[in-house]
């Protein structure tokens, strides 16, 4: 999410007002469309702290998100860059789904990444991994759309070994 000031920080950020702390006016300052959470880490010690300022701004109305870039970004990323031929394994499918994660969430919602990642290195068989599939495919068809998300679970099906008979 890119994180814009609304005309009530602009009035905050006015000579004479100083209804909000240092730290949340200096993200006031930064909010210029461009930058999202994750560059905000780096001012506050960590994207958690980043991210506790920036929730109570957007609350407070200081602070809208924009996610029009992050939409356009995740429409123009490749499906399929390179044509897949080798033979299909769990860690080819964990490494193409971290790919995803980095390339679709982390600048447009870093803990929904965080939580991604985690679940990917929790997964150890085909079971988990695709629960992570699916739960990131859901977040790519609300931010992309169903064309998107559909390429996307085909190719994840043909990275993704066939499920065991018992």
């Amino acid at each position: 999410m890119f994180l814009t000031k609304t005309d009530k920080a602009r009035h905050e950020l006015l000579p004479g007002r100083r209804t909000l702390g240092q730290r949340e006016r200096a993200l006031l300052l930064m909010a210029d469309g461009q930058r999202s959470l994750t560059d905000f880490g780096a001012l506050f010690g960590g994207r958690e702290e980043a991210g506790r300022v920036a929730r109570h701004l957007l609350q407070e109305g200081f602070l809208q998100g924009r996610q029009v870039e992050a939409v356009e970004v995740i429409e123009a990323a490749p499906v399929a860059a390179d044509i897949f031929d080798g033979k299909p394994s769990l860690a080819t499918t964990r490494m193409f789904l971290f790919d995803l994660c980095e390339r679709m969430f982390v600048r447009r919602d870093p803990v929904l990444a965080e939580r991604f990642r985690e679940a990917l290195r929790e997964a150890r068989d085909r079971d988990s991994m695709l629960v992570t599939a699916r739960a990131m495919l859901g977040e790519i068809e609300q931010a992309a759309g169903a064309p998107r998300a559909e390429a996307i679970r085909e190719r994840i099906e043909k990275l993704l070994p066939a499920s065991p008979v018992h």
